[in-house]
């Protein structure tokens, strides 16, 4: 079992920046981050391996960013020039399959936290 809490988000100004935690315990392969706007599909933001490598979408790709702290077994999402359009709820989800097909494919994750809101206001 992966338990996963998310935390720091809030209502920000476009352009600003935010940092989201995801504090994970149980073992992975991967975490991912997804988004969720209203009347919208779950759609991966970015994600990151155990080892370290990192992947992002291309819609957030030079903005958004995704680390690890494994001594605090937390994983970060640094979220700059925020923009109207990023306004969603964010979740981190987890996974132990082999192999980086569909990172960013929430189908591809089991175990998911409760979301935190962030709200991008101009």
């Amino acid at each position: 079992q992966v338990q996963l809490v998310e935390s720091g988000g809030g209502s920000v100004q476009a352009g600003r920046s935010l940092r989201l935690s995801c504090a994970v315990s149980g073992s992975y392969r991967y975490i991912g981050w997804f988004r969720q706007a209203p009347g919208t599909e779950r759609e991966g933001v970015a994600a990151i391996y155990v080892g370290g490598t990192t992947y992002s979408h291309s819609s957030v790709k030079g903005r958004f960013s995704v680390s690890c702290d494994n001594a605090k077994n937390v994983v970060y999402l640094d979220m700059d020039d925020l923009k109207l359009e990023d306004t969603a709820m964010y979740y981190c989800a987890a996974h132990s399959s082999i192999g980086n097909q569909g990172v960013l494919d929430p189908n591809r994750y089991v175990y998911w936290g409760q979301g935190t809101q962030v709200t991008v206001s101009s």
